[in-house]
């Protein structure tokens, strides 16, 4: 074939990229690159075609090779663009919906590759990888939430976030396999607010070739995956959620990536994306890829990838996996694995402005967004802004609160009172970051069993204490987060391949576990106190945290008025307590909100016959106190009467 035939296939006249752009990208600075780069459909001089381009700065030769060429690597090159490592073409002729690889031949070693495109929208369903060429279109109706989603995403407003791996939680009734994007919808948004949530949170939906990743492992930075429909279909999801009042959070993973070949890995021949240094590019736990947070082009690829999803599928906020990997030089790695940085330290400077570039680009584009680090560390200040040196966070994930909180409630009641302190130590730095409280799916799998699996004693205890679990939880200061399953006290192990047991709901037990959730919510939401200063001292205070023999605890939570004021006090040992004295601030009746040991909860409904009367008798260094009836295994909350 002569090079003039090529010009026939393959106009090179054709671009999107403006040297601006070009200039933008090596700078690593431009983030909208899914505008210019990837497979873009488009017409020039009446001619409808798709016009390509792909970063391959080591490459000596680049074709894209699809279904319109019987997969030929040689019939339709691709230009280089200057010195920027930019390939283009433009192909008449291709219409949405073709499906297309990069030929790769490096300059080096003669090394020859098929490469899936870094910035497709959509791919073949998997295990096939190619990419598919894509119009994004979509005709959204979901104005009226985006106008007002400030509002929900505020720091002071009630945020309590359902987490949901998108193939398990609900099958076709009649067929094992997953609901599609377009089936979940109303099935999903009727549970969310029949449930109360404010929020969902997928686990990652992004394009990755092994489904038992559950999205960790991801691949495609700019396409929802394949397995459920195609990328308008999860618009449609979101589209759904959003005009039901319920906001939309993804899961994204700038941490690694896997090493399959079709992938990011190793893509021009030379280590492109990931780090080239084996001591910092490659994870030892996830036998995975590191990002090169240090390279350019690298910080223009992954920021792009992040307002792409505001930009184009209207999300709410994301969920950053595994910050803490990308923070430490030496996670997961013994002496002598790892490089210190320039000054000697442990901490990988690159990856610390890139979440700060990160944090700020989408910040400044999507004031009303949410960003939420899941961070085990004790690094300072992630969800503090860039400008006072923080990471610009909106939130953090509380793991340490978690891991205490399960370790304390696993033991049995009789040895509780040696663990007190798991209980009471979060409140030593629960101000230093703004929180939210999970018990998510890391908690579920693993052989680490279900959350009411983790309840000590016979069926009535375990359920018992699960409610009361949940309502330490809201009752603490901080936002909520609940993985599927647990609130309606899943009996096995989460499992990716398996819906959740529905029919458990035909037990009392279980649908009482269910509706006290659901009451929970819907109290969380309505009450002032239980949301809106949940980052600062101003809204907590503990009556008593130090009743370590009986195993109670006892605090207050505050809004903005006096009558906001709520008393909350729980009982985690079997043991009724039936004249219980909590100090109180004012006289008259208090009335009790919520009891985990009512009858409709499944519990044996003992407690204060709905209010009692405050005597002056002085209690816990209050002028007033209340006799309270402290239900087994529960948790009770009052509020000052009008």
């Amino acid at each position: 074939m002569s090079h003039h035939d090529h010009k026939t296939l393959v106009r090179y006249d054709v671009s999107l990229l403006t040297q601006d752009d070009v200039f933008l990208f090596n700078e690593g600075s431009h983030f909208r690159l899914y505008d210019k780069l990837g497979s873009q459909p488009m017409e020039r001089d009446g001619e409808k075609g798709v016009y390509f381009a792909v970063w391959a700065p080591n490459a000596e030769h680049v074709a894209v090779m699809g279904s319109f060429n019987d997969w030929h690597k040689e019939s339709h090159p691709l230009a280089p663009r200057e010195n920027s490592g930019i390939w283009e073409g433009f192909v008449p002729g291709l219409e949405p919906g073709v499906a297309y690889k990069y030929h790769i031949r490096s300059r080096y070693n003669g090394y020859e590759v098929d490469k899936t495109d870094p910035f497709a929208f959509y791919t073949e369903l998997s295990p096939q990888t190619a990419s598919v060429a894509w119009d994004l279109a979509y005709d959204w109706q979901d104005g009226g939430w985006m106008d007002t989603r400030g509002e929900a995403n505020a720091l002071s407003a009630p945020i309590a976030i359902y987490e949901m791996h998108m193939g398990s939680w609900m099958h076709a009734s009649d067929e094992h396999r997953s609901l599609n994007y377009r089936e979940l919808a109303p099935k999903l948004s009727e549970y969310i607010l029949k449930m109360g949530f404010t929020h969902v949170e997928f686990l990652p939906i992004m394009e990755h070739p092994f489904y038992g990743s559950w999205g960790y492992q991801c691949l495609g930075y700019f396409a929802p995956t394949s397995r459920f429909g195609p990328p308008q279909d999860f618009m449609y999801l979101v589209d759904y959620l959003h005009r039901n009042g319920i906001g939309v959070i993804l899961d994204w993973v700038p941490s690694h990536f896997p090493t399959d070949e079709h992938g990011l890995g190793y893509f021009d021949g030379t280590h492109l994306f990931e780090h080239q240094d084996q001591r910092k590019g490659f994870h030892p736990d996830w036998k995975s890829y590191i990002f090169n947070y240090g390279r350019n082009e690298v910080q223009s690829y992954l920021i792009s990838s992040a307002l792409f999803w505001f930009d184009k599928y209207h999300i709410d906020g994301f969920r950053v996996d595994a910050v803490a990997s990308m923070l430490y030089l030496d996670y997961s790695r013994k002496a002598g694995e790892w490089i210190p940085n320039e000054h000697g330290g442990r901490e990988n400077l690159e990856a610390i402005d890139f979440l700060r570039r990160f944090n700020a680009a989408v910040h400044e584009n999507y004031p009303e967004i949410l960003t939420i680090a899941e961070e085990s560390t004790d690094w300072p200040q992630v969800s503090r802004p860039t400008y006072v040196g923080g990471l610009g966070f909106d939130m953090k994930w509380d793991m340490g609160w978690m891991h205490d909180t399960l370790a304390y409630m696993s033991q049995d009641p009789i040895h509780r009172s040696y663990h007190h302190n798991k209980l009471t130590f979060r409140m030593i730095y629960a101000f230093h970051e703004n929180y939210v409280l999970p018990l998510s799916h890391d908690e579920v799998v693993h052989g680490k069993g279900s959350l009411i699996g983790k309840m000590p004693g016979d069926d009535w205890r375990k359920f018992a204490n699960l409610r009361l679990l949940f309502g330490y939880m809201y009752a603490q200061p901080a936002k909520k987060l609940i993985f599927m399953g647990g609130e309606i006290g899943q009996w096995r192990e989460w499992a990716h391949d398996h819906a959740l047991d529905w029919h458990l709901l035909d037990n009392p037990l279980n649908k009482g576990l269910q509706r006290w959730i659901e009451d929970l919510n819907q109290f969380y939401r309505r009450t002032p106190a239980m949301h809106r200063k949940d980052f600062s001292h101003e809204g907590f205070q503990w009556i008593d945290c130090n009743d370590v023999q009986q195993s109670t605890l006892s605090l207050m939570r505050f809004g903005d008025k006096p009558e906001d004021d709520l008393i909350v006090i729980c009982n985690f040992t079997p043991v009724p307590r039936p004249n219980y004295r909590v100090g109180v601030s004012f006289e008259g009746f208090w009335e009790e909100c919520l009891n985990s040991d009512a009858t409709e909860y499944g519990g044996g409904n003992q407690g204060s016959l709905g209010r009692v009367e405050a005597s002056p008798v002085p209690a816990h260094g209050r002028p007033f106190s209340i006799n309270v009836v402290l239900p087994p295994l529960g948790i009770v909350i009052f509020r000052k009467m009008e």
